[in-house]
């Protein structure tokens, strides 16, 4: 059996995402939804749902930004638009840089 590896996360890390589970929390009580309801609606176990509102680090990114949507909490702060013209910059910046990153071994030259 796979041994559980123990990760240990920053302290920004563990804020965003108790920050991000709050506002999820605080959005689904403000639209009157139960963790059933919402956890439907994603297609996810009620657990799960209620471990990403409790900033589990070990819950899978896409559901928890699946989740965020469904409750109407903004990840970005900017509308549909917005985000489609950012992803096409990402991409344009990222096909101008090497497509792998290698470190290079540097010999020293200690010949006086």
């Amino acid at each position: 059996m796979a041994r559980s590896v123990t990760r240990i996360y920053s302290r920004y890390s563990r804020a965003a995402v108790t920050l991000l589970g709050g506002l999820i929390r605080t959005a689904r009580k403000e639209r009157k939804l139960t963790t059933q309801e919402v956890a439907d609606r994603a297609g996810i176990s009620r657990g799960l749902l209620q471990r990403i509102e409790k900033a589990d680090l070990k819950c899978e990114i896409g559901v928890v930004f699946e989740v965020a949507t469904i409750v109407g909490v903004k990840l970005f702060d900017v509308d549909e638009a917005s985000l489609t013209r950012h992803t096409r910059q990402t991409e344009d910046k990222l096909a101008l840089l090497p497509k792998s990153v290698r470190k290079t071994a540097k010999v020293v030259d200690d010949d006086f």
